[in-house]
């Protein structure tokens, strides 16, 4: 029984003796190679992070002239497609294609030989029928006939003069003139061609001035008055082109939340075509005191968007508000003042509160 205990003894005194070594081991060996690092906010050597190297710029107020920039298309001032009333068979064409007509000239001519007998026949029964009334109206003058007698010779009277008017109304059917000046296009038809209701004769438009229709964001809205001038241009041309507002449709789109505008431009040259593409450019209003940024130091957030800016060495995230945006600015409506330090490159890298070394982009 001694002996058992003897034995644990023994070994509590050798383990108490092995930790004893094992913490005097660990000491020397924390002599010889100095305390351990301790850990700073630069990283884990407790050395700084390098300054990551950014292009910036110092923020100043400047005069912005609030261009909206939108596509539209151009259209003729007045524009049909030339048709036949009646039917019948084309007998004269008295137009070139391609050329201007006035008003009121005759384009093409329809066989009218059946309706010009139809008035002969229409006009004889009217002769007639008002000699009846005369008579009629001399008889009850000496009360050889009754007021009803005489009101049947009146009514038959009008009621041929009413065929008479119907069918000259047919006649002139057959002539077809242009309803307006303007440049006629190509034809689709030749003499002997039968006319019918839905035959294509020709296009007939005018196009000076011309229409230059297009839409913009509602938020626009209350920055476009009747007498507006806008400058545009098109794919077939970079000659810059004036125009005007004269039209403004009187409610919103609600599905594109867009307002519809007209305007007129002058076209005496012909150079603008109906149907080209139109590239628009409206100056809305002028902002004094404008504070721009290049677009790539906007950086798109859950909640908006923020920039980052250079503020004692560090990087510090503002978040921001914006306006206008242009091919190469945007307007900062709240968040920066003059004076700040925008940083306009290294977005990706950056971080709140990281180093950094800016390097001072001039505008």
């Amino acid at each position: 029984m001694k002996k058992r205990y003897i034995i644990y003894i023994v070994l509590a005194l050798g383990l108490a003796y092995l930790v004893y070594y094992r913490i005097n081991a660990n000491k020397k060996i924390e002599g010889k190679g100095g305390a351990p690092a301790s850990k700073g906010k630069g990283g884990k050597d407790g050395k700084s992070s390098p300054a990551i190297a950014v292009d910036g710029m110092v923020v100043k107020l400047s005069k912005f002239d609030t261009d909206l920039e939108v596509t539209g298309a151009i259209e003729a001032n007045e524009s049909i497609v030339l048709k036949s009333e009646v039917s019948g068979l084309v007998t004269g064409i008295f137009f070139k294609e391609g050329t201007t007509v006035s008003k009121g000239t005759v384009l093409v001519k329809i066989n009218d030989r059946d309706i010009q007998a139809q008035l002969q026949d229409a006009l004889t029964k009217q002769k007639l029928s008002g000699t009846n009334e005369s008579r009629a109206k001399q008889l009850l003058e000496k009360g050889a006939i009754s007021q009803e007698e005489y009101d049947t010779s009146l009514a038959d009277l009008r009621s041929f003069q009413s065929q008479t008017n119907l069918v000259r109304a047919q006649l002139a059917k057959t002539t077809i003139r242009a309803p307006f000046s303007g440049r006629i296009g190509l034809r689709s038809i030749s003499s002997g061609t039968y006319l019918t209701p839905a035959t294509v004769i020709a296009n007939l438009v005018s196009t000076n001035p011309v229409k230059i229709t297009f839409s913009i964001p509602e938020k626009y809205a209350g920055q476009i008055k009747i007498g507006t001038e806008i400058n545009f241009t098109t794919d077939g041309s970079s000659k810059q082109n004036i125009g005007k507002v004269y039209a403004i449709e009187p409610g919103i789109n609600t599905a594109t939340r867009t307002l519809q505008i007209r305007a007129l431009a002058s076209n005496a040259d012909n150079a603008l075509l109906p149907g080209s593409f139109a590239k628009i450019k409206l100056a809305l209003s002028t902002l004094q005191n404008a504070i721009l940024i290049p677009n790539e130091a906007v950086i798109p957030v859950l909640k908006g968007k923020i920039v980052y800016i250079q503020k004692n060495g560090k990087a510090q995230e503002v978040p921001i508000e914006a306006g206008t945006r242009t091919d190469e600015n945007i307007v900062i409506t709240s968040g920066l003042k003059a004076g700040d330090t925008v940083l306009t490159t290294g977005s990706m890298a950056l971080k709140k509160d990281a180093p950094v070394k800016v390097n001072l982009v001039k505008e």
